[in-house]
């Protein structure tokens, strides 16, 4: 077992705990997703890819494989 005393676990616990806040998230929209039909899913990805493009910028989407 680590030693909670040393120096940088709380930075290691908060990095652990914003990982496990984004897993919690997408896990809860797939709980979402799975209950739309086919056109509400394409509206949410039309909406996903320009927010996407919103905050990353076109340089950085033309290297992302899906």
């Amino acid at each position: 077992m680590t030693d909670q005393t040393r120096w940088g676990i709380d930075q290691v616990q908060v990095k652990n705990k914003a990982i496990k806040y984004q897993k919690d998230l997408v896990l809860s929209a797939m709980a979402h997703v799975v209950k739309m039909d086919e056109s509400g899913i394409t509206d949410l990805m039309i909406q996903i890819e320009a927010e996407y493009e919103r905050k990353y910028g076109k340089n950085k989407t033309d290297k992302v494989v899906l």
